[in-house]
């Protein structure tokens, strides 16, 4: 049994067939916001403190990274890739954490807007060594996928390339043992369960975890008599954020494990996408852009002492949740962190020249405010 992962916890029989390269420290904080509930005068309020999830860099996806370095590892990979933005988080999670087994770390990465988040996760990859490649467009990331995948058969290379944010069902597993993480602090406080959970959606995976997650925990009475609905705001344009893409990975996760543990995991589309809704109205003007009231959103999370959110994923997430809050009295309201807190190191000037000039070009440029 793995007392530290909650999906192992409940099947232990799974223990075998589904691998964590143990990276976090869980379980993560649940944390009432009362000084947030005070601020705006709506509460219940809750936040999963999912940016702790590790002491050196935390954030969601070390839970995405736990399955995929465990898949790495067992194909002797040498090397493990991601794919994102220039600012992408997952890489930098990625490129933090890959030494711990043993990996180099790579990234082919397309240009975002710019912000000061952005730069700064740009500048961290370089701190952490990690190979980096541009990348013309997004559109263009699926042939420079091909091409890395037709060196690594050329040189033997030993690489191991991820989708952008690892959004795979092995990607996926990680979250949904968060899920039954949350399910089992409700349960061990007594709390009332959230009717609303509220989270920034970019690749897809974290939510499509969740969905399957929380379904499991009200099948198994677990903290949730049923699940609640989760607002995922879109932060990555249509179609990667669209309700039928989520849902397609969500059913794949559910109908990984309902092989390995039958019909207790055995979830319908229709059952998932009705604990689904995507939220489209704080995107702005598109990834990476700062949306209107999201600087007042993470003023307001500051005050109150809660996570700190930047302005690429978070403010929009944060802003979601407090108009939501402000709209709805129908159950408390759950906050699940994406971003890092933990400071972010900076590369010398010496690394800053050796990188590609896209890179360069991309750091020296002026961030939106």
């Amino acid at each position: 049994m793995d007392e530290k992962r909650a999906l192992l916890s409940w099947f232990p029989a799974l223990a075998e067939q589904v691998r964590f390269f143990p990276l976090g420290a869980f379980p993560t904080p649940l944390e009432r916001m009362t000084k947030l509930e005070e601020a705006i005068g709506a509460g219940p309020l809750y936040v999963k403190r999912e940016d702790l999830t590790a002491t050196g860099f935390g954030g969601n996806k070390v839970r995405t990274l736990e399955g995929l370095f465990a898949v790495a590892l067992e194909r002797g990979a040498k090397q493990i890739w991601t794919t994102g933005a220039y600012g992408s988080n997952h890489a930098v999670c990625m490129a933090a954490h890959a030494p711990r087994a043993g990996l180099r770390s790579g990234a082919l990465l397309f240009p975002q807007p710019v912000t000061r988040t952005a730069q700064n996760n740009l500048r961290a990859l370089v701190a952490f060594g990690c190979e980096l490649r541009p990348v013309a467009h997004a559109v263009t990331l699926p042939a420079a996928m091909l091409a890395l995948e037709i060196e690594d058969r050329r040189k033997r290379a030993g690489h191991y390339v991820m989708v952008p944010g690892g959004a795979v069902p092995k990607g996926a597993f990680g979250h949904v043992s968060a899920a039954l993480e949350l399910a089992e602090q409700i349960a061990r406080d007594g709390l009332e369960p959230p009717a609303h959970l509220v989270l920034a959606i970019g690749s897809t995976c974290t939510t499509a975890g969740l969905l399957v997650g929380l379904a499991l925990a009200a099948r198994l009475g677990l903290g949730f008599s049923q699940p609640p609905l989760i607002h995922a705001v879109r932060v990555t344009p249509w179609p990667v954020t669209s309700a039928p893409n989520t849902l397609r990975l969500a059913l794949a996760t559910a109908k990984a494990l309902e092989r390995r543990l039958g019909r207790i995991a055995a979830l319908s589309y229709r059952e998932l996408a009705k604990h689904l809704r995507i939220e489209t109205r704080f995107f702005g003007g598109g990834y990476g852009v700062p949306v209107e009231g999201g600087a007042e959103a993470g003023r307001l999370f500051e005050a109150a002492g809660g996570p700190w959110v930047d302005e690429v994923y978070a403010e929009k997430s944060a802003a979601a949740f407090l108009a939501l809050a402000r709209e709805r009295r129908d159950g408390p309201l759950l906050y699940w962190t994406t971003r890092a807190t933990q400071p972010l190191p900076t590369p010398s000037a010496d690394d800053l020249a050796h990188i590609p000039r896209p890179f360069r070009r991309f750091l020296g440029e002026e961030p939106l405010k």
